[in-house]
């Protein structure tokens, strides 16, 4: 096929079983100059099986040794042919206006270098839960200070952008490479947006945000926050406003700590951390819900 507009790269891990759910969303866009690149991070499941009665003249499909999701995203970001790349996570869906409304932002803003596209979401049923899309000013980039706003599925990058400023392959990193990408992005180009939902996350009991050891997510900030003190655009940009990315960060582990009773000590330890960025901290729910889980849960 010729260049499309857009690649939809799908990075995948043993998931056959929703992977099918999320290609035919995928596959009933109304706008149609786009393809789909179906990444297979080393399944040992049927996922090959599974995708062939999806694959046609759009959508193809690669497999690659394990090398967890930044790698997958990578190598899909290398094999496409789109001049814009969008990761969509393989447990999710896309409504039928997801690349209509991509195309319209990239005419708006004249080829842009990224932009992000609202998003809700939803039980493994359907239900709707929550709507991101109140979105507000010109651009997001500061913003993006203050913790992990956007839908991985929301986000488009140029290709030309992504081959040069790439996902981070640190495998501890995993599941924060995501945002220590578009902090290294929001430091260097624009973060147009759109307040138009066109995907949906859905949230089953297999989400890694559910499943995550509190030992590895504690390395996983750590690391997050490693990365990014070492980017000195990163740190020049954002500058004061870095603190209320280390409280974020440390704030989020003590959350996940307060739950469990073997590491309410830690989860204390990681809150007066959070505490001494800033006392901001005592204005968000999750202080509150923190210290509630504290002293509750026994």
């Amino acid at each position: 096929m010729s260049q499309p507009l857009i690649s939809i790269v799908v990075p995948t891990y043993n998931r056959a079983h929703l992977l099918p759910t999320t290609l035919k969303s995928l596959q009933v866009q109304q706008y149609r100059d786009f393809e789909i690149v179906i990444v297979d991070d080393g399944s040992s499941d049927n996922t090959e099986k599974v995708v062939e009665k999806f694959l046609n003249n759009y959508t193809r499909y690669v497999k690659k040794d394990n090398a967890e999701r930044a790698a997958a995203r990578n190598y899909g970001a290398k094999v496409a042919n789109g001049k814009y790349i969008n990761f969509f996570d393989s447990d999710d869906l896309a409504l039928s206006n997801h690349t209509a409304e991509a195309a319209k932002l990239i005419e708006s803003y004249v080829n842009p270098e990224w932009f992000h596209l609202a998003f809700e979401w939803s039980t493994a049923s359907g239900q709707i839960v929550k709507q991101v899309n109140k979105f507000q000013g010109h651009e997001l980039n500061q913003q993006m200070a203050f913790g992990n706003m956007l839908s991985c599925n929301g986000v488009f990058v140029r290709r030309d952008i992504l081959l040069t400023n790439s996902f981070n392959e640190d495998r501890i990193l995993s599941a924060s490479e995501d945002y220590e990408l578009w902090m290294r992005l929001s430091a260097r180009f624009p973060l147009f947006y759109s307040n138009v939902i066109t995907s949906q996350l859905v949230d089953h009991d297999q989400r890694s945000v559910r499943t995550i050891n509190g030992q590895r997510l504690i390395d996983r900030l750590e690391r997050l926050i490693h990365y990014l003190e070492q980017d000195v655009e990163v740190l020049t940009y954002f500058h004061s406003s870095f603190r209320y990315t280390r409280m974020d960060s440390w704030s989020y582990v003590a959350l996940h700590l307060a739950n469990h009773k073997s590491t309410k000590i830690k989860s204390l330890q990681y809150l007066f951390r959070a505490l001494g960025e800033s006392s901001k901290l005592f204005m968000t729910k999750r202080f509150y819900a923190t210290i509630k889980n504290i002293l509750l849960i026994w």
